[in-house]
């Protein structure tokens, strides 16, 4: 039997204690108490009981890879996990620690709740503390590697900025993370599956991952995957560049996965038909893009850290994108856990009554799922020289791409529908579903490239009047044909951002730390005063996964 959407609410207090300089790991005493809330799901599928005996083997041993990601996230993120959990006596302060994989609060802009901790650093583990953005550049002109991806950056005995590769760095947990991929591959059945196994192996040990990334798009009929590895930069907030560490277990859902194969095929006329001036869309997505509806078994490392991820478009290799496209994955049980457990309680306090039989879970799986495949959409490198978009934005490009990605989604939605490809409901459903979306999401924060997307957009789309707000009820309401405009006018002005690489123009458009008016923040605080959760956390293993089939 399906288990996976467990309502136990772990209630955990926090501090906001604000101190200066980073010291060794802090005992947890007095501190300012406040109500974040998690709802604990059991994450289990009832596609495991449907597995062979070998793939049942398989996800065990692919668990156990994927382990060695926490350890090295704890390592990038903060440090020395042992010596912070050992230091707090308080089993909740602990247990929070362990959820943010450190003592600074994901889902409140990385404020500290332990004290003397003081803020966050913005390059997390992978510069020394006190290097400045001059001597970086400086040093880039000897030391390239330096910007590298897969490096982290450390001091020599005379102040010189060295790049120690992810396989030196890290060499214990990758070098065991390996050998379980190869011990997986002794098992895998399917030819893509194997072949890939084997070479995100040999990436961890190398850091050259372009191969196990053109195989992974390769492999079509695999029923158990594996994401795993550094992968997202979200975490390198002083540059944007370095990768974090990560790891899931995913299991294809075949029936769902069948529904949605088509809608690849439409990429590039979606994106021939992008509301932007054509150079903007002059580069045509790949059409070997997959679109795939998953469970996931398993989270670990940067994917696991406060808010969970619940649908993933990879990989993030330019090269490989223009090559072959993308595969998109929905997690079908993390989304439906997020949707019952936090997106209905928030419409039911914040979206007008007569438009809450609007916010549906088939809406909201559409509006995720071309979230994904709205990445693939758009352009790639600028039109003015300046290079990759991402390069040329720097530490700002991720919360950007995310915005993207939400309007181009809508967008691809609306066309999608017009086209009469996605049944016969109209926009009214995904509008408003998109609306909650935007108040779940805001609550992830200001440091959270999704929690800074949809804050922008909400303002933007405020602006624009595609919703109004009761003043008597705290609700708000969706103009459908301000809506539709804002949508358009959004997509044109992110994609021309990208394009001109306008560093400046994204910063002045993202909201910055703080940057919340008060009636959004009272409403966001109504929620948390009834205790809706902002996020799930999860039980999980191999143990949990055998016991729900008992």
């Amino acid at each position: 039997m399906k288990q996976g959407l467990g309502v136990a609410m772990v209630a955990v207090t926090m501090g906001l204690a604000a101190c200066s300089g980073r010291t060794e790991a802090p005992e947890a005493k007095s501190m300012t108490p406040q109500r974040t809330n998690y709802v604990e799901v059991a994450l289990t599928s009832d596609l495991f009981a449907k597995l062979t005996d070998k793939e049942r083997a398989m996800v065990s041993i692919l668990i156990d890879a994927c382990r060695e990601m926490d350890g090295i996230f704890w390592r990038e993120g903060y440090g020395d996990k042992e010596v912070l959990l050992a230091s707090i006596t308080d089993p909740e302060l602990r247990r929070f620690a362990e959820i943010n994989y450190g003592p600074w609060d994901r889902l409140n802009a990385n404020a500290p709740f332990l004290p003397d901790v003081g803020d966050k650093p913005k390059g997390a583990g992978y510069y020394p503390a006190d290097m400045t953005k001059e001597e970086f550049d400086a040093a880039l002109a000897t030391s390239p590697a330096l910007k590298s991806p897969y490096t982290i950056v450390q001091l020599d005995p005379q102040r010189n900025l060295v790049a120690v590769p992810f396989h030196e760095a890290f060499a214990g947990e990758v070098q065991r993370a390996a050998g379980k991929l190869r011990e997986a591959a002794a098992f895998a059945e399917d030819p893509g599956l194997r072949n890939y196994l084997e070479l995100r192996a040999k990436a961890l040990l190398d850091d050259f991952y372009q191969s196990s990334d053109l195989a992974w798009m390769d492999m079509k009929q695999n029923g158990v995957d594996v994401v795993i590895g550094p992968i997202e930069n979200y975490e390198d907030q002083l540059f944007g560049i370095k990768t974090t560490h990560e790891g899931y277990v995913l299991l294809k859902d075949r029936e769902w996965s069948a529904r949605l194969a088509k809608y690849a095929k439409f990429l590039p006329e979606l994106q021939r038909g992008l509301p932007v001036p054509p150079e903007y869309k002059k580069e045509m997505p790949g059409t070997n893009s997959d679109l795939n509806a998953y469970d996931a078994v398993y989270y670990a490392g940067d994917c696991n850290a406060g808010s969970k991820t619940i649908a993933i478009n990879l990989p993030n290799d330019e090269q490989v994108q223009l090559e072959k496209g993308t595969r998109r994955l929905q997690l079908k049980n993390a989304m439906r856990a997020k949707f019952d457990k936090i997106l209905v309680p928030i419409a039911d306090r914040l979206i007008a009554t007569d438009e809450r039989s609007h916010v549906k879970f088939d809406a909201f799986f559409e509006n995720v799922m071309f979230h994904e495949v709205a990445h693939g959409l758009g352009i790639k490198n600028t039109i003015n020289g300046k290079g990759a978009v991402r390069a040329a934005l720097k530490e700002q490009a991720g919360a950007l791409e995310e915005g993207k990605a939400d309007v181009l989604g809508l967008y691809m939605v609306a066309k999608l529908k017009e086209k009469g490809e996605l049944g016969q409901s109209d926009m009214t459903d995904n509008f408003v579903t998109f609306l909650a979306g935007l108040f779940r999401s805001i609550r992830f924060g200001a440091t959270e490239a999704h929690g800074r997307a949809n804050l922008a957009q909400f303002m933007f789309f405020q602006q624009m009047g595609a919703f109004t707000r009761d003043t008597a009820t705290g609700t708000y309401r969706v103009d459908l044909p301000k809506m539709q405009a804002a949508m358009n006018a959004l997509s044109e002005k992110i994609l021309k951002l990208q394009g001109d690489g306008d560093y400046d123009g994204v910063v002045a458009f993202l909201p910055k730390k703080g940057e919340m008016d008060q009636t959004l923040a009272a409403d966001l605080a109504r929620l948390a005063s009834a205790d809706i959760p902002t996020d799930v956390v999860f039980k999980q293993g191999i143990d949990v996964l055998e016991g729900a089939g008992k």
